[in-house]
C-alpha cells in the first residue's frame, strides 16, 4: 500500500476509533443534563430558556433538570404560568430533552413554607423572662450583655472588657472622628495586604448565657471602599467549636452607618464567644460600634401543635392560660416578611397583651417556653420534617407538577438540610435525626410513586454520604446532636438514582463507592461554574467504581457558557 493510502487509512482508523470510543461514552452516560434554576412566570426566562435548550440538544445534551419556586404555588399563579410551563414542556419532547422536576424542598424548604410559615423547623426556648408591664408581656431576660460595646474604655487600641482583638494598631484602632454613639468607634482596615496578610479583622468578647435561650445580638457598622463586604459577619461560637448562628447580614461596600442583626439559641451552652468582624478581609475600612447583645423576644416565634408555648409564674407554681391570661401570641411577620416563604432575622416583635381579668399582675415576671425558627446564610429556612402537614402540602405539590408538567423523572431536594431534631414534633417523634430523614426521604418516594406511578426518582447525594454531609461525627449547623446525620441513607431504596456532588478528590471515590455498594446508579453533579476539565478525573473515578450512568452540568450562577466545553469533556475520549 503506499504511503499516502497508508496514511489515510491509518487517518480514518483514528477518526473510528474515535467515533467508537464516543459512541461508549454516550452509552455509558446515558443521561446527559443540564441544571436550570429559574422562574417560569417571567416571559423572558422562559425565551431564554427556549434558546437554551437548543445549544444544548445541539451539543449533545439530553435532559434539563428543573426547579422553580412557583411548583409549590399553582393555584395562586395567573394563566400565563402555565401557558410559559407548556412552552417549556413542548420544547423538551421537540428537542428530545428529557424533563426532570424538583420537588419536595427538605434542605431550601422556603418555597414549602410561603403555604404555611409555622411549619418551619424550631429551636427550644427554655423559661425565658418576660415583665409584664403597661399591660403587655415584654422581655426581661438579662442572662447576657456585652461589656464595653461602643469601645468607650480603651488602651493602645485595645477595648476594655473584650477578650480578642486582631493585630490592635496594625488592623484595628480606636477611632475617636468616625463614631455612631458615644466618643469612639473600632476601625479595622486594610486585611490581607501589608502587615496584615492573614486578612482577618475581628474582635470577640466571652458572654455567659442561660441554656436554651433566645437571643439577639446588633452592631452599627460603617464601610468605606470595603472590598471584602460579603465576608462581614458576627459569629457566636462554643468552647467546644459549635457555631451558633450562621445568618450573613448584608453589607455594602460603602454604607453609611447601618445596624445589623443577627439572633442565635444558645442551646446546650453556658458561655459562648461572640466575633464581630470579617473573616478574608482585603482593602479598605470597616468601623464598628455599639454592639449589644439582647433578649431575642418572640420574634419569629413558630405556633403549631408541634411547637407548643408554654406560660408560668416565675416559681413554677402558676400555669397561665394563652388567650386568657395573655393574648394570642403569634409573629405576624413569621415567614411572610417582605414576602410568603421569606423570613427577616429581626423585625418588631409582636405584641403580647394581658387582658383584664388576667392572674398576670403589672410587675410580675413570667416565665415563656416556645420555638422559633433559625435563618441560615442570606435566607435559608428548613421545615420540621416530623410534622403530619408538610406531608400534606408535600402529596398536593408532587401531584399538581405531575398534572401540569408531566415530567419524565422527578428529583427530591433533599440537600444542605441545617436545622432540625429540637421542636416538640421531632422529640415526640422518639427518632434521631437520621431516623428522621430516612422516613422522610422513603416517604417523599412514596409520594412520588403514588402521584406518577413509573417515574424514575433521583436525590442529591449530600445528606446520605457519609463522606459528606451525613459524617459520623461533628456538629452540622444547627441539626441536634454530633454527626447527625448517619445512617440517614437506609431510606434509600436501590430504585432511587443517587446524584452525586461529592467532587472533593480526597472523598469522591469513597463517596461512589458508598452508593455502588449499595447498589445505586448515580449521576455526577458536575461543573459548579469551575473548570470543565475538572468532571474528567471524576470521571474516571466513576467508571472504576461502576454503576455511573450520567453528568449534569450544574451552575448555580445560571451560567451556560461553557455547556459545550463540558459537553465535549463528558463524551471525547481522553
Amino acid at each position: 500500500m503506499p504511503n499516502a493510502a497508508i496514511g489515510s487509512w491509518m487517518v480514518a482508523v483514528g477518526i473510528v476509533a474515535s467515533q467508537l470510543a464516543t459512541g461508549a461514552r454516550a452509552s455509558e452516560l446515558a443521561h446527559r443534563w443540564i441544571y436550570v434554576q429559574t422562574n417560569l412566570l417571567v416571559d423572558e426566562n422562559v425565551e431564554r430558556h427556549l434558546k437554551l435548550f437548543e445549544r444544548a440538544a445541539k451539543a449533545g445534551y439530553n435532559g434539563v433538570m428543573l426547579a422553580d419556586s412557583k411548583f409549590m404555588r399553582w393555584d395562586l399563579l395567573p394563566g400565563r404560568y402555565l401557558e410559559n410551563v407548556r412552552r417549556v414542556r413542548e420544547a423538551c419532547r421537540r428537542l428530545h430533552l428529557d424533563l426532570i422536576a424538583c420537588v419536595c424542598p427538605m434542605g431550601y424548604s422556603n418555597d414549602l413554607l410561603s403555604r404555611d410559615p409555622n411549619l418551619a423547623e424550631g429551636l427550644p426556648v427554655v423559661n425565658a423572662p418576660f415583665q409584664a408591664r403597661d399591660g403587655r408581656l415584654v422581655p426581661a431576660d438579662r442572662s447576657a450583655s456585652l461589656a464595653n460595646g461602643s469601645f468607650e474604655e480603651h488602651r493602645n487600641d485595645m477595648p476594655r472588657g473584650w477578650g480578642f482583638v486582631d493585630q490592635p494598631g496594625v488592623v484595628s484602632f480606636i477611632d475617636t472622628d468616625v463614631v455612631y454613639d458615644g466618643k469612639c468607634s473600632l476601625r479595622m482596615e486594610d486585611m490581607g495586604v501589608g502587615n496584615a496578610p492573614h486578612g482577618n479583622g475581628r474582635a470577640s468578647q466571652p458572654v455567659a448565657v442561660e441554656p436554651f435561650r433566645y437571643y439577639h445580638v446588633s452592631a452599627a457598622v460603617k464601610t468605606q471602599d470595603f472590598e471584602a463586604a460579603g465576608n462581614v459577619r458576627i459569629a457566636v461560637i462554643t468552647p467546644d467549636g459549635a457555631v451558633l448562628n450562621h445568618y450573613e447580614p448584608r453589607i455594602e461596600r460603602t454604607q453609611d452607618w447601618k445596624r445589623i442583626h443577627i439572633t442565635f439559641n444558645s442551646l446546650e451552652a453556658r458561655k459562648v464567644n461572640v466575633y464581630f468582624g470579617v473573616w478574608g478581609g482585603k482593602r479598605g475600612k470597616i468601623w464598628w460600634d455599639d454592639c449589644r447583645v439582647e433578649p431575642g423576644g418572640l420574634v419569629n416565634v413558630v405556633r403549631r401543635a408541634g411547637a407548643p408555648i408554654k406560660a408560668t409564674s416565675e416559681d413554677g407554681s402558676t400555669e397561665f392560660v394563652e388567650g386568657k391570661d395573655f393574648s394570642t401570641v403569634e409573629d405576624p411577620k413569621l415567614g411572610r416578611d417582605p414576602w410568603p416563604g421569606e423570613y427577616s432575622v429581626w423585625h418588631d416583635p409582636p405584641v403580647v397583651k394581658i387582658p383584664p381579668g388576667s392572674r398576670i399582675h403589672d410587675g410580675q415576671t413570667v416565665l415563656l417556653s416556645y420555638y422559633h425558627t433559625a435563618i441560615i446564610h442570606s435566607g435559608q429556612v428548613m421545615c420540621c420534617m416530623a410534622e403530619p402537614k408538610v406531608y400534606e402540602i408535600l402529596r398536593w405539590h408532587v401531584g399538581q407538577v405531575q398534572k401540569n408538567l408531566q415530567p419524565d423523572g422527578f428529583m427530591l431536594s433533599h440537600d444542605e438540610i441545617r436545622v432540625q431534631g429540637w421542636d416538640a414534633s421531632c422529640q415526640q417523634s422518639g427518632k434521631t435525626c437520621a431516623q428522621l430523614l430516612a422516613d422522610n426521604v422513603a416517604r417523599c418516594a412514596e409520594i412520588v410513586r403514588r402521584e406518577a406511578p413509573g417515574k424514575p426518582i433521583y436525590v442529591w447525594s449530600d445528606m446520605f454520604d457519609p463522606h459528606h454531609n451525613a459524617s459520623q461525627s461533628g456538629y452540622y449547623y444547627l441539626v441536634r446532636g454530633q454527626g447527625p446525620w448517619f445512617g440517614s441513607w437506609e431510606g434509600l431504596d436501590r430504585e432511587i438514582v443517587i446524584v452525586n456532588w461529592n467532587s472533593n478528590p480526597a472523598k469522591r471515590a469513597k463517596s461512589l463507592a458508598h452508593f455502588a455498594e449499595r447498589g445505586h446508579r448515580q449521576i455526577l453533579a458536575g461543573y459548579y461554574d469551575g473548570p470543565v476539565a475538572a468532571i474528567v478525573p471524576w470521571l474516571e473515578d466513576a467508571r472504576r467504581t461502576g454503576g455511573l450512568i450520567g453528568a449534569m452540568y450544574t451552575t448555580w450562577k445560571g451560567s451556560y457558557n461553557d455547556i459545550e466545553a463540558f459537553a465535549r469533556a463528558l463524551m471525547e475520549p481522553n
